[in-house]
């Protein structure tokens, strides 16, 4: 039959793209009710209630960005599988715990031990980093990108339909069912082919940046993805009331709004795939610095929409230029990264990743209120032209190795 002619690196792939989806899903699934179950938790004011529902939200990144290295550096000696399952049951057994929290000191703990049992992604790019061939490397981290964004684009909705009809709690503890279900998945289906170096081997205790041929090149992926992160979520504060004073304050602003938040994620999903496969046919820096070129532009374009259509098709295009930054960054990092620490440097890049979530927000809060929402795109274009700049110095000044520069 056809599936037993698969590769094994092939089903591995597809086993991690749903766990990645549904690890995306549930993170999302909270999200737009989060505030009005905490609410639910005490009487609090307004200035607490979005305080603790800021803080519920930040809590996790906080921890995943301290904890993501140690991870990795275990995955490194045992085996990145391990560490999928480790990460897989353990935001399970969260999940299920957020359900029954008491206070909002509770719900706050278990976020904190969530951003702790952070690294299912990360061990999901280098399990498939260390085991799929160098020329279909940018279309396998376009299909785990394309599993995570999808998940995080449909846990809202999905969150929201269950809250309405069996209450805040049921969606923590369906998001615990199907995370157990997919780790179990993960469990049965996924097999890795793992030879730790003995433990004389420098690579086991060394510093997993000097076992890189390029360390300058792969700082320079890491800062990419803090960028992106924090250019992404500048604007989550803000989209509403952005769109809000470009309707005038008049039509289903909510509505509006959700449309044009969840528009780069399909547009990443659409994307991803052929712009990875891209990577691999012309280059992988070829295809990021296009992308930071063209994502400049559209953050550029956007402080200029006076009309929600325009945002609509900026935010969009938005998506299609995600789509070629994030997984190609993970691609380069594959590429230029020995299996001996490829855990590690992809915990560091979600370290990066988790540090941009945080500061993205807080840009974009500080910016508004002390200018305009416009403001906060033009100030994000800023930042893909800073990466832009990094991103060539880095090509420039370290001379590629074949495989990587392409």
């Amino acid at each position: 039959m056809q599936h037993r002619t698969l590769p094994q690196w092939r089903k591995n792939l597809y086993v991690l793209a749903f766990g990645d989806f549904v690890s995306g899903t549930g993170f999302s699934m909270s999200l737009p009710f989060l505030p009005l179950f905490i609410g639910q938790l005490a009487h609090f004011s307004r200035v607490q209630l979005t305080f603790y529902a800021g803080l519920a939200y930040a809590i996790s990144f906080i921890s995943q960005a301290i904890v993501s290295p140690l991870w990795g550096k275990l995955a490194d000696h045992t085996g990145r599988k391990p560490m999928i399952l480790r990460s897989g049951f353990g935001m399970c057994i969260i999940g299920f715990l957020c359900g029954t929290v008491p206070n909002i000191w509770w719900l706050l703990f278990w976020r904190f031990l969530y951003g702790c049992f952070s690294g299912y992604n990360s061990n999901s790019q280098a399990l498939i980093a260390s085991e799929a061939p160098d020329e279909f490397g940018g279309k396998a981290m376009g299909i785990l990108t394309t599993g995570r964004v999808g998940g995080q684009l449909i846990g809202p909705i999905i969150g929201g339909i269950i809250a309405s009809v069996a209450g805040y709690r049921m969606t923590f503890f369906v998001f615990g069912a199907i995370m157990l279900f997919a780790s179990l998945l993960a469990l049965f289906y996924v097999h890795e082919d793992f030879h730790p170096l003995p433990a004389t081997d420098s690579t086991q205790h060394g510093s997993a940046m000097k076992q890189l041929e390029h360390p300058g090149l792969i700082v320079a992926m890491f800062i990419t993805t803090m960028l992106v992160m924090a250019a992404t979520k500048a604007i989550n504060p803000i989209i509403s009331l952005f769109v809000q004073q470009l309707m005038h304050h008049h039509g289903d602003v909510s509505l509006v709004s959700g449309i044009i938040t969840a528009l780069p994620g399909f547009a990443t999903i659409f994307a991803a795939n052929r712009l990875g496969a891209l990577g691999d046919k012309v280059g992988a820096g070829k295809v990021l610095i296009s992308g930071l070129i063209f994502c400049s532009c559209v953050f550029a374009a956007t402080s200029f929409v006076h009309s929600v259509y325009t945002l609509g098709i900026c935010r969009f295009l938005i998506g299609i230029s995600d789509a070629a930054l994030l997984p190609l960054t993970q691609t380069i990092v594959m590429l230029n990264s020995p299996n001996a620490v490829v855990s590690r440097v992809f915990s560091y890049m979600q370290s990066f990743q988790a540090i941009g979530s945080i500061i993205g927000p807080m840009i974009g809060s500080v910016v508004a209120g002390h200018f305009s929402y416009a403001t906060v795109f033009m100030v994000t274009a800023m930042m893909a032209v800073i990466n832009l700049v990094i991103v060539v110095i880095s090509f420039s000044t370290k001379k590629q190795s074949p495989k990587g520069a392409h």
